[in-house]
């Protein structure tokens, strides 16, 4: 009790709010659990093929989604979004973008689990959709279940449509999976509560107006060490 007393008591001295200490934290465990989850997936034999990593302008982590009981067929979940940076997006994995997934299509994959959902933004168009504003998979952009493994066939005409691959990994199981239904927007509290002032989701990863946070750090050397160039035409 006297230590928590302490801690308050040094905190109001330094002229920090208590909320936003606790907000940095949340959200600085989102971006570490981020990075860990693409860690892990990278690890596993049959993961995302690498043709489709190289040509991905952007790529969204959703760690442990959970589906909230009280409301039927709700669900949502917290994460991060890193694009490429410049304006062609062939520079490397920048700042991200804190975002949410939500919709009955979550709540219908999650089945009560814990769930780890990755998606890969495949061209510009996609990318400025999501930055934009809450976007239905499906709908307002395109998106498909991606295929896995490294010597997977990823040519497939609905590969090459789609503007979003969406995977998922619950209970050790990574598989392709379709999210269509569901909402993606950014997360702009916690943008806000992560970088310390109001600024929209294009000025942090279109603009570079942020520095990237240490508890992305992790994340984004995943991204670089295992596709450091955008290959796609």
């Amino acid at each position: 009790m006297r230590t928590f007393i302490a801690s308050l008591i040094a905190l109001a001295l330094l002229g920090l709010p208590i909320s936003a200490v606790r907000a940095d934290t949340k959200e600085g465990s989102r971006l570490e659990n981020s990075g860990m989850v693409l860690q892990e997936i990278f690890n596993v034999p049959d993961d995302i093929p690498q043709d489709l990593i190289d040509k991905a302008e952007c790529v969204i982590v959703i760690p442990s989604t959970l589906k909230f009981a009280f409301i039927v067929g709700g669900s949502y979940g917290r994460g991060a979004m890193s694009c490429r940076t410049g304006e062609t997006f062939n520079g490397p994995w920048g700042a991200p973008s804190m975002m949410a997934l939500e919709g009955a299509s979550v709540g219908f994959q999650l089945g009560g689990n814990a769930t780890d959902f990755v998606i890969l933004v495949m061209n510009p168009r996609g990318a400025t959709a999501l930055l934009g504003s809450k976007v239905k998979l499906g709908a307002d952009v395109s998106a498909s279940a991606g295929p896995k493994g490294r010597a997977a066939e990823a040519s497939t005409d609905v590969t090459l449509r789609a503007e979003l691959l969406t995977y998922s990994r619950s209970r050790g199981l990574f598989a392709g999976i379709s999210l269509a239904g569901s909402t993606l927007r950014p997360d702009n509290d916690a943008n806000k509560r992560l970088y310390g002032s109001e600024i929209g989701a294009k000025d942090i990863v279109i603009e570079g107006k942020a520095a990237v946070p240490p508890s992305a750090q992790s994340m984004l050397a995943v991204l670089n060490k295992r596709s450091p160039k955008n290959l796609s035409e």
